[in-house]
């Protein structure tokens, strides 16, 4: 194949014949099928691609043709692969039909594919898939041009039925899941959901297989998504902007632009706070729905065998409770916006990417306690009591605590330290710590002997 033979997108025009272009993958749909009004029965099937050949110009591909012929040609590439076009058609886009569901393109044309005279093929030359593999990270649109997650919640139902483009991270990648419509078409359904640096939480959903296989395989809390065409509408049953990629949307997998660096550095640093699995899902339930009882090892068990946050009831002991060390490894304070922790008397936050940056530093002071708990057949390290389950746990608010002589903490401590408490816990796996689990106190009181005691009868007939 000689360079010579191959067209550039810019190049394009319809007096071509038996153009040769070469691309990379970066937008695919799923193949669809239509009754031919030619022959009755018969359906036609056809498939949508968008292909990139330089930072500027990229275009879409149409392939018609029948059952073998499309699915075929859909099985034989997927998105990010550099494929060779043959004899395609070049055509003058029609925006009032096909066109108007396809991702928009700087091309004035499209490329149609058909049975008899056209093929792709995985492109095999090593220089020139070095070349087009960057193109891969390069939005289709400006990379400035996007909205963060907090504008799109901040403009609410105003932006409801439009199409914007998004940068933000992958904070979860759900299940994907099969059902079939009325009409017997099988489909499946994705949510991811993603976070910046304003909303710690906010879906993606996705019905296209091809847009789901591609986030399937993206690594949550490493990845970055530039959304181009993006739908946004209000979701009535949760009360809640939601953002549908669409036959028109393109994903941009960890773009190579300044502001998705910035927001990955976002994402680096709260990852290894441990921020995200504070607030990670499902949300905390009412203490009093929390009914399973489990032993510390069936805690970390449970935890390894699933993915999901779970809740539950230990009866343990406090076995570390620092009240009488210093004050300030009780008692924190961090900024309202980021949750980073910061000094009372700042005039700012520290976190350079806060996205109160250079604002008036807004913070709130509260118990921020790493505490153990131990019974028999374990101890589960490091789970966080904080305000407001703290105070009511101890009986005290952060400025009742601060007035305390260090013998009246002592004596707090000891209230609790190795006696026996009943401890509504939500425990998070947590991959990236040595333990594997992260726990966080719900609630926390002096249990009754009679309880423990029925309770605990009842987990040894258990194991």
């Amino acid at each position: 194949m000689s360079a010579q033979s191959i067209i550039s997108i810019s190049e394009l025009h319809p007096n071509f014949s038996h153009p040769k272009v070469v691309g990379i993958i970066i937008g695919k749909s799923d193949v669809k099928s239509f009754p031919d009004r030619k022959n009755v029965g018969v359906d036609r099937f056809t498939l949508s691609f968008t292909l990139k050949d330089s930072p500027d110009f990229f275009i879409n591909v149409t392939a018609w043709g029948g059952d073998g012929y499309v699915n075929e040609l859909a099985s034989s590439f997927s998105i990010g692969d550099c494929v060779t076009v043959e004899n395609p058609l070049v055509s003058t886009k029609d925006l009032e039909k096909g066109d108007k569901f396809c991702p928009p393109t700087p091309s004035p044309y499209r490329l149609l594919l058909t049975e008899l005279h056209s093929r792709v093929l995985l492109c095999a030359d090593v220089d020139t898939i070095d070349k087009l593999l960057p193109l891969i990270h390069l939005p289709v649109k400006d990379p400035g041009d996007f909205y963060s997650l907090g504008d799109i919640v901040a403009n609410g139902q105003q932006l409801s039925g439009t199409v914007i483009n998004i940068l933000a991270a992958v904070k979860a990648i759900g299940e994907a899941k099969q059902f079939t419509t009325s009409d017997g078409r099988h489909g499946q359904r994705l949510e991811v959901k993603l976070f910046d640096d304003s909303v710690s939480s906010f879906p993606l959903v996705c019905w296209d297989r091809e847009a789901i296989q591609l986030l399937q395989t993206l690594i949550p809390r490493e990845s970055v998504l530039f959304v181009a065409d993006a739908k946004i509408s209000f979701d009535d049953f949760r009360s809640s902007m939601v953002a549908t990629v669409t036959s028109r949307s393109i994903i941009t997998v960890n773009p190579d632009t300044r502001e998705a660096g910035l927001l990955f550095s976002y994402v680096k640093e709260v990852s290894e706070s441990g921020l995200l699995d504070q607030d990670e899902a499902p949300e905390d339930v009412p203490v009093e729905s929390i009914t399973d009882v489990y032993t510390v090892i069936q805690l970390k068990q449970k935890a390894q065998q699933s993915p999901e946050a779970f809740f539950g009831i230990t009866y343990s002991f406090l076995s570390k409770l620092d009240l009488d060390s210093s004050v300030s490894k009780v008692i924190r304070t961090r900024c309202s916006r980021c949750r980073f922790q910061v000094t009372e008397d700042g005039q700012s936050c520290s976190n350079q990417l806060c996205p109160g940056g250079g604002q008036l530093l807004s913070a709130a002071t509260a118990f921020d306690l790493l505490v153990d708990l131990t019974d028999h057949t374990g101890t589960l390290q490091a789970c966080s009591l904080r305000s407001p389950v703290a105070e009511k746990t101890l009986g005290c608010t952060t400025d009742e605590f601060t007035s305390l002589t260090d013998d009246e903490r002592t004596a707090m401590k000891w209230k609790f330290l190795l006696e026996r408490c009943k401890i509504h816990v939500k425990i998070l796996p947590s991959p990236k710590l040595r333990s594997g689990v992260r726990a966080a106190v719900l609630a926390c009181s002096l249990a009754d002997s009679a309880e423990v005691k029925q309770h605990m009868s009842a987990l040894l007939r258990r194991v």
